[in-house]
């Protein structure tokens, strides 16, 4: 049973304005992540501290979590949805990966039951790098986690490192598919493969 929490809590600074609500063919970004997750469970939580922003423009069935440490980035958001989603395994999704494919994530969550008890979360890995915003998170990894932040650590790439994960292997089209955007240039550049 795995649930989706999508972030929507980012500041957008580089992109000058809120990635969320940016659109590709008519939908927001934020809408095009939680009909991927509504395809996959029933269970999809969109995290942000503005859900009065965002309730209005959604179609998608899905619960608000009011972020509460806003700012503080996605290890801390994970945190908190580790702590009020009852699911064995949180799939974590940013809201600006618009090359999302149900297909792909569908696979991933297939192999999730194969995965031994001991395995803290599955993670796409490619170039030396954990791709966490796409990622798999069991509920027992919570105390690793919270450890992990109070004694400072605010990195995705270390605590990965730290704890027992697998890493989901990334051929060229699950790479398309983890492109994100962080600023205009990118964000055309990927509507750009989306029309083509």
């Amino acid at each position: 049973k795995i649930a989706v929490l999508v972030l929507a809590g980012g500041k957008s600074s580089r992109m000058g304005r809120d990635k969320a609500l940016l659109e590709i063919e008519g939908k927001s970004l934020l809408q095009r992540a939680c009909e991927v997750a509504a395809s996959l469970t029933s269970e999809v939580y969109v995290l942000t501290a503005w859900p009065d922003r965002y309730r209005s423009m959604l179609t998608t069935e899905c619960q608000f979590l009011l972020e509460y440490s806003p700012g503080t980035g996605p290890l801390v958001a994970l945190t908190q949805g580790l702590t009020e989603i009852a699911a064995e395994w949180i799939l974590l999704l940013a809201c600006d990966l618009p090359l999302l494919e149900a297909d792909i994530i569908q696979n991933w969550v297939d192999r999730l039951t194969e995965v031994p008890l001991s395995t803290l979360a599955v993670v796409p890995y490619q170039n030396s790098r954990w791709e966490p915003l796409c990622g798999f998170y069991r509920r027992q990894s919570l105390s690793s986690l919270q450890r992990f932040i109070e004694s400072g650590g605010r990195s995705f790439q270390v605590w990965l490192s730290q704890i027992v994960a697998i890493p989901l292997p990334v051929s060229i089209r699950e790479a398309v598919m983890l492109s994100n955007c962080n600023t205009p240039e990118e964000f055309e550049q990927l509507k750009g493969k989306i029309d083509s």
